[in-house]
């Protein structure tokens, strides 16, 4: 039996190995090694972040392109015999004669709620070692704006927490609010402090930062950190020191990030920090690929790059979702020339300006906003019913008082009446000065505006204006809460409502004043100047008379 058995188990053997090399056969047979065709080029020429290409006949303009070493490009001239590529990343590693191949697609960059919280790179890069981004949605940096039909009026305020702006250059979300001012003014921190102010105000923000220094940024995230603004927060970087290519993708990618949650009906605030190294980016890359320079060496479409960036911040209708993107482009000028080439177009793009003035910063006034330079071509329509009505001759008020106090710096002798009208602006320019990341609730604002507009604070001595300020905001506090839900939704300030808060704000102010001297009786008139007014002036204010 056992030679029968060993008969049988070759047997198997060998049926089990025929089958094993005919299925091996047939599936050799039927294998088709699959060819895909590529189009590969060869650089020819590298300059400072910029390749210089020959080959790929195909290529499209805008397309991204493969660099030895994972680095990537954009077409960016596209000519007959070689096609100028932006590199964006390190390139010191090529050489001439590398190949390049064609990507098939734009350059994108991961959008998604993995995003809140996290700094990364124009490309999508994560920055701060806390993993990879787990998102699987990517978007064009490159996308057409919103169709005008999509478009619903700005009538939701943003609110800044920054009295002067609040007040006299009100923002509203989908605004486009241009920041402009010489080096050192404080435009950053304007942008830091409204981003700070959104908290628990369901907006969420992106703060770009193009070409800035690496102690900057670290400044800027540190202080985002430090208030619990970065939790929702997305930073977008993009360091002096690294490729011009990368800085000039860096708005486009944070808009891609801000539209699409823009789109899912969320209100976004924007920050381009600062479109100056933007176009100075954009300029250097244009000389290197041998662009026609024009007015100030800046290629002749420096204009739309940043009017088809800024065109993108809208407010959409309430069939789309009703989000809205709310944009605050900073531009830095030189020796306070606001009519200078890239200054002017971006004012003729936006919504409104806000300028900060160094002569005002170097005197103390914080933040230093010129309110007679500034404007917001949205204005009221942008505030609160209440706090339109609390504001409403503010503006003009201080208007008239910067132009009576320059005339009194030639020595004329001023009357009575006009002193008061000094005295008072003088009170409302210490009333809109503010310490840096300290926003002020709206609530707030309304109870220092009403004292200021009722004269409370004009028997004040200047010097006691901060501690003043200080007491009305504290009040506040203790406003009851069905008229602080009248002044946060859309119904105006009743006669009523202003009297509570004005008799709120009188009470406080009332440990400032000495027992022998009575507080303002009246909330529609001046109260008269006491005699020793003009000595409560600092020195270097004092009229001449």
């Amino acid at each position: 039996m056992k030679p029968e058995a060993d008969f049988i188990k070759a047997s198997l053997l060998q049926t089990t190995f025929d089958d094993v090399f005919s299925s091996m056969a047939k599936a050799r047979a039927a294998f088709t090694p699959p060819f895909q065709a590529k189009e590969v080029g060869n650089i020819i020429r590298i300059t400072t972040g910029i390749a210089i290409v020959s080959g790929l006949p195909n290529v499209g303009f805008e397309e991204l392109l493969s660099f030895p070493g994972g680095i990537s490009g954009i077409a960016f001239n596209v000519d007959e015999n070689e096609i100028g590529v932006v590199l964006l990343g390190d390139y010191w590693h090529l050489q001439v004669g590398d190949e390049v191949e064609r990507r098939g697609n734009v350059v994108d960059v991961p959008v998604g709620d993995a995003l809140i919280g996290r700094i990364i790179n124009p490309i999508g890069e994560p920055l701060d070692a806390k993993g990879k981004l787990l998102t699987s949605t990517r978007l064009p940096v490159e996308r057409p704006s919103a169709p005008i039909m999509d478009r619903a009026p700005v009538s939701v305020p943003l609110q800044t927490g920054i009295k002067v702006i609040d007040a006299l250059v009100p923002v509203g979300r989908g605004q486009r609010e241009l920041i402009l001012g010489d080096r050192q003014t404080g435009k950053t921190a304007i942008a830091l402090d409204t981003i700070l102010n959104q908290k628990d105000q369901n907006v969420l923000c992106v703060y770009c930062a193009i070409g800035q220094r690496a102690s900057g940024v670290a400044k800027v995230i540190a202080t985002l950190r430090e208030k619990g603004a970065l939790a929702y927060t997305i930073v977008v970087v993009t360091e002096g020191n690294e490729p011009p290519g990368l800085a000039y993708i860096a708005p486009y990618s944070a808009t891609s990030i801000a539209e699409y949650f823009m789109q899912k009906g969320r209100d976004v605030l924007i920050v381009y920090d600062d479109l100056t190294h933007h176009a100075r980016a954009y300029r250097e890359l244009s000389l290197l690929l041998r662009r026609p320079p024009g007015r100030e060496a800046f290629p002749g479409d420096i204009f739309y790059i940043h009017s088809r960036l800024l065109e993108r911040a809208t407010h959409l209708r309430a069939e789309l979702g009703g989000g809205s993107l709310t944009a605050l482009p900073i531009i830095e000028t030189e020796a306070q020339d606001i009519s200078a080439y890239i200054p002017t177009n971006l004012i003729s793009i936006t919504d409104g300006q806000i300028y900060l003035s160094p002569s005002l910063f170097e005197l103390g006034v914080l933040p230093a906003v010129d309110v007679g330079k500034s404007v917001s071509r949205v204005g009221g329509k942008a505030q609160n019913a209440a706090y339109r009505a609390v504001t409403a001759n503010l503006k003009l008020a201080y208007a008239q008082f910067e132009e009576l106090e320059a005339f009194a710096r030639f020595g004329a002798k001023l009357d009575d009446s006009t002193l008061k009208i000094i005295e008072h602006g003088r009170r409302i320019r210490a009333c809109l000065k503010q310490s840096e990341f300290s926003p002020v609730s709206m609530v707030e604002q309304i109870s220092v505006l009403l004292a200021l507009t009722a004269k409370l604070f004009d028997d004040i001595p200047l010097a006691d204006m901060t501690s003043a300020e200080h007491l009305v905001r504290v009040s506040a506090a203790e406003i009851p809460v069905e008229i602080t839900e009248r002044l946060q939704s859309v119904k105006t300030l009743s006669k009523e409502d202003r009297a509570s808060i004005i008799e709120l704000a009188r009470d406080a102010l009332i440990t400032l004043f000495p027992s022998d001297r009575p507080s303002n009786s009246s909330s529609d008139s001046a109260s008269d100047l006491p005699d020793n007014s003009v000595n409560d002036i600092p020195k270097d204010e004092k009229l001449k008379q």
